[in-house]
């Protein structure tokens, strides 16, 4: 297989961001999060997921998790100081974002928006997110993640 190099990828080689590409096995339809991690042998403590959500002032806001986890909807309101907020339709992500459904990264979105990282990621060596295409992942430090983003870290994430 050809070495497919993403946006994200670029990006990280345009600020000199140290990081790992991962490819995993792939169709056309996007795998949950636990599953890749497993594909990559990964801890899914270590593998975040990015969603995105609209706020009560009708600003946006993504959301980085572990794949694992659920998102705290009250909790990341208080994250973005909202009254409430509310996951975007799947059918809105790639205008958004420009990214795809199972392929959304925290890095390079057709626009930058207030990112906010669960306070778990301050935990870890490093951390994977997807590198902007269904199938491909990056792996790099998470203060490197943080300050490229301009991300913030909060509890976000549902207690189980």
């Amino acid at each position: 297989m050809a070495e497919i190099k993403t946006n994200v990828m670029r990006i990280l080689e345009q600020k000199k961001i140290p990081y790992q590409a991962h490819s995993y096995p792939h169709g056309e339809e996007p795998v949950d999060g636990a599953t890749v991690a497993r594909l990559l042998g990964q801890d899914p403590r270590q593998v975040y997921k990015t969603l995105v959500a609209r706020g009560h002032s009708k600003n946006y806001y993504v959301f980085v998790i572990p794949v694992e986890s659920t998102l705290d909807l009250k909790k990341a309101a208080k994250a973005a100081a909202e009254k409430s907020v509310e996951m975007i339709h799947v059918s809105e992500i790639n205008g958004l974002t420009g990214y795809v459904r199972g392929g959304c990264s925290p890095i390079g979105m057709k626009k930058r928006f207030h990112t906010f990282f669960d306070s778990a990621i301050k935990k870890l060596d490093t951390v994977m997110v997807s590198a902007g295409k269904i199938g491909y992942q990056v792996q790099l430090a998470p203060g490197a993640l943080l300050e490229l983003t301009d991300g913030a870290t909060a509890d976000l994430t549902a207690d189980t």
